[in-house]
């Protein structure tokens, strides 16, 4: 089961608790479950029985047994507790996990580069201003392509003209000028350097992921080191590993052999990682912060490696494909996917070789 699954069921039943009148109270658009922080009991847990206590007029642990007693016994739902002041907290049933990941894994090769995208900001509607700054620029039209990805509607405005430079980072600006009424800014710190300098030196795919991976409070790394051909540049290894699983797929098809995952596969850290996408992408949208998204394709090109030494997709030597192969090619293609997929939101090319 899925973030994305399971906070559809908390909300699932939430619905039927208002439906059965044992819950009076508003039912949200949506729910929220987040990984379980460090100490913390089971793998998730969800705030929604205190969002709903006031409302109700109920106390937030009593709201929190009528919505635990309605997703008891859901599949992939292995425990549901109760504590502090009304968090409700999941543990998985690790019986049913090989078939989630079954399906999750077809899941992402169904939906390709959007798969993640959702309605975590349906009927929203945004107007992103910014100064005549190129990271103010930057991050503010990667922040309105996370809001769409999620639904929501708007656009993006600059106090002055744009820079002409901006139009070669992919930077669109649908109006500029002052606004008739005060907005909140996308204020970054500042690169420090124009478009036009930054280019020059890095390039437009360097340029973007050196504006975008650092958090907006903090400075942007533009250093040489975007530019660098090896591990040790986070740049250079998400976009190897989406190449890398692409010549795993050339290669599969040279040996005739296809994917499928028909066999699950022992690879923790990258199935995690892949359910983890669309909670990814909509807190990403929801923060106003594509940092995130960046740090995570990181630990997706990550876990992908470590799959690709301890699971090698591909027989070697005189060994056949086999089910295992296909399997593992399967997941291969789906983190390539991911990768592809969180990099054009982010507006950076993922070439095929490299």
């Amino acid at each position: 089961m899925t973030p994305a699954d399971l906070s559809r069921t908390v909300l699932h039943a939430v619905r039927r608790a208002v439906d059965e009148d044992a819950l009076r109270a508003p039912v949200p658009g949506s729910v929220r479950v987040e990984r379980t922080r460090p100490g913390g009991s089971g793998d998730y847990a969800c705030a929604v029985a205190l969002q709903l206590a006031g409302p109700a007029a109920l106390p937030a642990r009593e709201v929190a047994a009528l919505l635990r007693d309605r997703v008891v016994g859901v599949p992939g739902i292995g425990r549901v507790e109760i504590t502090g002041p009304g968090f409700l907290n999941f543990t998985l049933d690790a019986s049913a996990d090989g078939a989630s990941r079954s399906v999750r894994v077809r899941q992402v090769l169904e939906q390709g580069l959007r798969y993640g995208w959702g309605a975590e900001c349906a009927g929203q509607v945004h107007q992103l201003h910014h100064r005549r700054e190129v990271r103010a620029a930057v991050v503010a039209g990667t922040v309105m392509k996370l809001l769409r990805a999620q639904g929501a509607l708007g656009r993006t405005t600059c106090e002055e003209a744009s820079d002409p430079d901006w139009a070669l980072l992919g930077v669109t600006v649908d109006a500029h000028g002052r606004p008739p009424v005060p907005l909140t800014e996308t204020r970054p710190v500042p690169a420090g350097a124009t478009a036009g300098e930054l280019l020059e030196r890095l390039g437009a795919d360097a340029t973007r992921w050196g504006l975008l991976r650092s958090a907006g409070h903090d400075r942007a790394h533009l250093g040489d080191a975007l530019l660098v051909q090896g591990e040790a540049n986070p740049l250079f290894l998400v976009r190897y590993a989406y190449a890398r699983a692409r010549t795993l797929g050339r290669e599969a098809e040279r040996l005739g052999f296809t994917s499928g995952y028909d066999r699950d596969v022992d690879a923790p850290a990258l199935h995690t990682a892949l359910a983890d996408h669309p909670g990814v992408l909509a807190a990403a949208a929801r923060h106003q912060a594509p940092d995130r998204l960046a740090r995570h394709l990181e630990t997706v090109a990550h876990a992908f490696f470590d799959f690709h030494d301890a699971c090698p997709p591909l027989p070697a030597g005189d060994e056949k494909p086999s089910a295992a192969h296909r399997s593992r090619l399967a997941l291969a293609e789906a983190a390539g996917t991911v990768l592809a997929g969180g990099l054009s939101l982010l507006g950076i090319s993922a070439p095929e070789h490299l």
